[in-house]
């Protein structure tokens, strides 16, 4: 994969229109948009040079983590705190950026599942939402909501171009909005529970189950 690749895809997302009640991160106006480009760019080398097999494919950015960071299943905390337990791919030597904006909102705890369970696991896949912008309530900018049918087919086409981007040969939905954007795409995959709202030992089973299995041979 070379560097232009990864340049290009984020390219297409910034110039993407996320429509009404939805926020794009990437979005080519304003320094923390340019910052969230960048984390962006730094993670997705950062895989690249670890070839993932296996997709994660989850819901949405939410407003306390990707919306703030640019990177899936983050927060601030895991961009510029300790590595150690995210496979080396964080920490303050790591060259990530800390956007300004929302400068007050808390960790996202879902991000924290994620990583503790990935970690436990040793398995480390990339991670990518059905629709890779932050969908809100109309007029509340800090609260989540799920992504609409037509939100999940326009991201539909940036979580296919992730995975060819990286040869990935499995995706594993993470819910039932990932799974639906993966059916509606004339596809099949495997669902696991998502870890938010008390999905967390569900999740972690499911993981398992796969890894039994083989999914990441």
């Amino acid at each position: 994969m070379n560097s232009s690749s990864i340049e290009s895809f984020i390219e297409q997302l910034a110039a993407a229109n996320p429509g009404p009640n939805s926020f794009n991160p990437f979005d080519g106006a304003g320094d923390n948009n340019a910052l969230r480009r960048l984390n962006l760019e730094k993670y997705l080398r950062k895989m690249a040079d670890r070839e993932p097999k296996v997709l994660l494919l989850g819901e949405a950015p939410g407003y306390r983590g990707m919306r703030i960071t640019g990177v899936p299943f983050t927060d601030r905390r895991f961009l510029l705190g300790n590595g150690s337990s995210c496979f080396g791919l964080f920490g303050p030597d790591e060259g990530y950026a800390a956007p300004s904006d929302l400068p007050t909102i808390m960790n996202e705890p879902t991000a924290a599942v994620m990583w503790r369970t990935l970690t436990d696991l040793d398995f480390l896949p990339l991670l990518w939402s059905a629709y890779p912008f932050h969908p809100h309530r109309a007029g509340l900018p800090l609260t989540n909501r799920a992504p609409t049918a037509a939100q999940c087919a326009a991201g539909r086409l940036h979580w296919q171009a992730l995975a060819e981007l990286f040869a990935i040969k499995s995706i594993v939905a993470v819910g039932n909005v990932a799974q639906r954007s993966i059916v509606l795409g004339g596809g099949s995959a495997p669902k696991v529970r998502h870890p938010a709202h008390g999905g967390n030992v569900k999740f972690k089973e499911g993981l398992v189950e796969l890894l039994v299995g083989g999914i990441n041979d």
